[in-house]
């Protein structure tokens, strides 16, 4: 029952700390306590970088997506 909650959300996420975990190369395991820590002690701020982090990342992936080439004219 657990890990199909947990599977759910990792599905459903904006794959933020895994991005962030492949940039800095650290685990994404500490990654994810460090934003569940610091919305704690900051009142949410981190919150609102997850999601603004997940906008800018969504709009590079689709941008990537409908980029055209030179020779596809």
């Amino acid at each position: 029952m657990i890990q199909n909650i947990l599977t759910y959300f990792e599905k459903q996420s904006f794959g933020v700390c895994a991005y962030l975990s492949g940039w800095f190369n650290i685990s994404l395991s500490k990654i994810r306590l460090f934003f569940i820590y610091t919305s704690f002690l900051a009142v949410g701020f981190p919150l609102v970088f997850y999601f603004f982090a997940a906008v800018v990342l969504d709009i590079r992936n689709y941008v990537k997506r409908n980029r055209t080439r030179n020779w596809d004219f």
